[in-house]
């Protein structure tokens, strides 16, 4: 039997790219393999570092000072040579004066990938040489409790992506705007748990940008005012509440979005601070008119409310071909209608879930409202150019789907394909649903619409299924 060490027997530069792969811990461990490994290590590019991997609850002080001990030794070992990728992940108890000095090796070797996440609980301030690398392309911070943006100067000539979580500007908005205006090439913006409401203004500007993802969780509090002033975005992700005012939104070569923006609760609203019992607190119609050219859409149920109560007009969306909506039984749909007789050049509407809150209002592309038997129902539906339709998520198969289904299908002229994504805990439910589904086709507006039901999970086939 040939047990020759084929890996050992690459060259060290193939080697060296595989130990690149590996947690930082288990790459240096190869090290103890033959004397070729030894120092064979000391030329891997990208370095990955957790803290955690030496967390033990019994002594966290002694496991604080090795993983440090470590990391120093690593750094030692490697000595100049050109680093590609730092990743530093750490906990409170390792000492902010040796994060420094790490972060100082490294951007000292050239390193153009920084990941730093820092959940530490004492105060600490990035080194401003971190701001003015000139080798950075890509930035990504997380901050714990105390650590913050405060640099005075800002000069990133190589930095495309940024991703910053938890980050606290120290000079609210301003700050923010001068982390971007030191960023000259910057095309991918990630900015999560970001808390902007607690500023006066919000701004994110650059013309360089072409994906912006925007994440706040929290629903109690809504930014003052946010701009948005970058012409060449073509991707948008945001989750946030309402804002009281958008002053510029800029958002002309935008292609794809996914909106997720809620109305604040009204019982959390602070009147003190110009509003009244009855105001509607902000207004979303100049943030959704700014995305009328986009191509692909996505609208979370809080947007639908967003568009039915705090949105004065829905825009022309002459671009748009595929269009996806989330629905939930708390929220009615009746901004839809308005949303589809505005997409003249629909193709592809996607629903996420079929059930939502009955109104009056949604009974052009549902049967929420009553109609009496023989009553001709005039329905936006009946114009549509969507070619295809496809459902997610949409649960049980019981009447109130079954009967939204056939609307589609009877009402929707252009309906070339309808296809369903189904998860079924039993291979005999996706049986059942397909039986169903195949009754509905009977009548249909369109004569060349064809039916599809896809399984989106693996369930076990049952035995006789097997044998017959």
């Amino acid at each position: 039997m040939d047990r020759r060490d084929l890996i050992s027997s690459l060259p060290e530069a193939i080697n060296c790219h595989i130990l690149s792969f590996l947690p930082t811990k288990e790459a240096a461990s190869t090290s103890v393999l033959s004397k070729k490994w030894r120092y064979l290590f000391a030329f891997v590019p990208n370095l990955d570092l957790d803290d955690s991997v030496y967390l033990n609850p019994r002594n966290k002080l002694d496991i604080s000072t090795s993983f440090m001990d470590f990391v120093d030794r690593v750094l030692a070992l490697q000595g100049n040579s050109p680093l590609h990728k730092f990743s530093l992940k750490v906990r409170d108890g390792v000492d902010p004066v040796r994060i420094t000095s790490w972060i100082h090796n490294v951007l000292g070797r050239g390193v153009s990938h920084l990941d730093l996440h820092l959940d530490l609980e004492s105060e600490f301030l990035l080194p401003s040489e971190v701001y003015l690398s000139k080798t950075l392309v890509r930035l990504k911070l997380y901050f714990g409790l105390y650590p913050s943006f405060d640099a005075e100067d800002v000069h990133l000539p190589k930095l495309k992506t940024l991703h910053i979580e938890s980050v606290h500007f120290e000079k609210h908005g301003v700050g923010l705007t001068k982390l971007l205006s030191g960023c000259h090439i910057l095309e991918d913006l990630v900015l999560d748990d970001i808390s902007w409401f607690i500023w006066d203004f919000a701004s994110v500007s650059s013309p360089t940008l072409k994906r912006v993802t925007f994440c706040w969780q929290e629903r109690d509090e809504f930014p003052k005012s946010v701009s948005f002033d970058t012409p060449n975005l073509v991707y948008l992700k945001i989750t946030d509440t309402v804002a009281g005012k958008y002053p510029k939104v800029n958002f002309d070569s935008l292609v794809e979005a996914h909106i997720d923006i809620c109305l604040l609760e009204p019982i959390l609203i602070d009147y003190h601070e110009g509003y009244g019992e009855n105001d509607m607190v902000g207004n979303a119609t100049d943030f959704i008119m700014r995305l009328r050219n986009v191509k692909t859409l996505y609208l979370s149920p809080n947007t639908l409310q967003v568009l039915t109560y705090s949105c004065d007009a829905i825009p022309l969306f002459n671009n748009l071909s595929q269009l996806t909506i989330e629905s939930d039984p708390t929220v009615g749909w009746q901004s839809l209608p308005g949303l589809l007789k505005n997409s003249p050049n629909l193709e592809t509407l996607i629903f996420k879930g079929l059930i939502h809150k009955a109104t009056d209002s949604c009974g052009d592309v549902c049967l929420c409202k009553p109609h009496e038997e023989g009553e001709e129902i005039r329905s936006c539906l009946s114009s549509s150019p969507v070619k295809v339709i496809k459902i997610r998520d949409f649960g049980a198969f019981n009447d109130d789907m079954e009967k939204q289904i056939k609307y589609f299908l009877e009402t929707m002229p252009n309906l070339e394909k309808m296809i369903f994504y189904y998860k079924p805990p039993r291979f005999e439910d996706f049986i059942e649903v397909a039986g169903g589904l195949k009754r509905l086709f009977s009548k249909v507006a369109s004569s060349k619409c064809a039916l599809r039901l896809i399984l989106s999970q693996r369930v076990p086939l049952p035995i006789r299924s097997l044998t017959s």
